[in-house]
């Protein structure tokens, strides 16, 4: 049986953001959030450069990682990632604002599977993320 949903996919989702220290700590903000789909935004900082001088991969990976979860997870159903991948298509730089979208291409019984995209505020496309999630049947905690 599905978990029972007494409350909204944004609220649901605004109470993990608020116990989710990391994502916290990227400064990641809700743009929009609904069943089977999110909308955050990030200001990239001077501490998530890697040691070459470039903002760190893990970053942009991050940030479609917290999209993804907040995406499989709006209808109360604990999901979790079985597989996820990424590609960079362009630099990120400090002070760049990230927004990532995650779409829900498929919302099955025991899996979703979505496509994240990464844009900076210039509307560029910076990189591609795919998560696929196991669904728990279980409530969130």
């Amino acid at each position: 049986m599905m978990p029972q949903n007494n409350c909204t996919a944004q609220q649901m989702i605004e109470k993990v953001l608020s116990q989710d220290k990391f994502s916290q700590w990227l400064g990641i903000s809700i743009i929009e959030i609904a069943e089977g789909y999110s909308k955050i935004k990030m200001t990239v900082r001077p501490e998530m450069m890697n040691g070459l001088g470039v903002v760190h991969g893990g970053i942009a990976f991050s940030l479609a990682d917290s999209c993804f979860a907040f995406a499989c997870n709006s209808r109360n159903n604990l999901s979790l990632a079985l597989d996820t991948s990424i590609n960079f298509l362009k630099p990120v730089h400090v002070n760049d604002i990230l927004i990532a979208e995650a779409k829900e291409i498929h919302n099955g019984k025991n899996t979703g599977l979505y496509h994240i995209s990464i844009s900076n505020q210039k509307e560029h496309l910076v990189a591609m993320f795919k998560g696929t999630c196991f669904r728990t049947n279980k409530p969130l905690p």
